[in-house]
């Protein structure tokens, strides 16, 4: 069976996906100061599923390709962008 992905793209923290769903990859460029891409289920007061640590490298991209299934979000998928400049997930 074939899963198509779905991507969205954030400049700041926000819904990724508004329903359940799994984050299997993730593209983004870092800032000139080291940050973090906090994932949460539930919205921005929800469960804390995972914590990314970004360089403080100013436009340095990182592709994140999640082993076996992803991450799996039961509610919502919101993430927590800081001192990023943007990140692309790949929902499916």
């Amino acid at each position: 069976m074939t899963t198509q992905l779905k991507a969205v793209h954030l400049t700041s923290s926000g819904s990724v996906w508004g329903e359940p769903g799994r984050v299997r990859d993730i593209y983004f460029v870092a800032s000139g100061t080291a940050g973090t891409i906090t994932l949460k289920d539930g919205g921005s007061g929800g469960t804390t599923i995972a914590v990314i640590d970004t360089p403080a490298s100013a436009t340095w991209g990182q592709y994140m390709k999640l082993t076996g299934m992803g991450l799996r979000f039961s509610t919502s998928i919101y993430a927590a962008l800081s001192n990023v400049t943007g990140a692309t997930f790949f929902i499916g």
